[in-house]
């Protein structure tokens, strides 16, 4: 692939849909809307790593020139600094630039439903479920998130069989997708006096919240 074409055409691409999002008639269609102001973000970081690609090149050229063109030492000395530091930036840059060309999951900008059920381990099991509850609360309050309790089974101990709760905010779903599944804790729990270890299990499904449909 020729990375510096490729985002040549996205720079095109970037100037139309830059226009599109200033249409005041957009918002209009709720759905393009979504589509459109997804697709500006992520050009957007594209064109400001395309910049700084376009500066890392022609600093590059400019170096190698003043190294075989210049006569004074000293700057050829501060030629080739500044032609190491760019020869280090370039394939970072463009592997930061590869890894952006990949276009987002729309997924992953949808807000969540959070269910925790307890699975092996009783009582304790239970207050496992509390303790990855409040981890993921403390969570979304330091990212701005509002939460919503819409489910909760509490135990006699202060823990939860089945907790579900609605977060809503920025990137959600991409940030906490990949907490689904069993979490597993090994501890000395609460309820046991005898100070013996104990594993205890509770499953964590995330959910994107569904768009609504209309239907005839």
């Amino acid at each position: 692939m020729d990375l510096l074409k490729k985002l040549e055409d996205l720079s095109k691409r970037y100037e139309i849909v830059n226009q599109e999002v200033q249409d005041p008639n957009l918002a209009k269609d709720q759905k393009k809307y979504r589509e459109t102001m997804r697709e500006h973000g992520h050009l957007s970081e594209l064109m400001a790593c395309y910049d700084e690609y376009k500066k890392v090149l022609s600093g590059t050229k400019d170096a190698q020139e003043m190294i075989t063109n210049e006569d004074d030492h000293e700057l050829k000395e501060m030629a080739r600094e500044e032609l190491k530091l760019l020869e280090d930036r370039q394939p970072k840059l463009e592997e930061e630039i590869k890894l952006k060309l990949i276009p987002p999951d729309p997924l992953e900008e949808k807000n969540i439903i959070l269910e925790i059920r307890s699975a092996a381990g009783g009582d304790e099991a239970s207050l496992f479920v509390r303790d990855l509850w409040e981890m993921y609360m403390h969570l979304s309050e330091r990212k701005g998130w509002k939460t919503e309790t819409m489910e909760a089974q509490e135990t006699e101990v202060g823990g939860f069989n089945k907790i579900v709760t609605s977060i809503s905010g920025t990137f959600v779903y991409g940030t906490l997708r990949w907490e689904s599944g069993v979490h597993r804790v090994q501890r000395v729990p609460q309820t046991e006096s005898q100070g013996r270890l104990q594993t205890s299990t509770a499953t964590v499904a995330v959910l994107p919240e569904a768009e609504e449909t209309e239907i005839n």
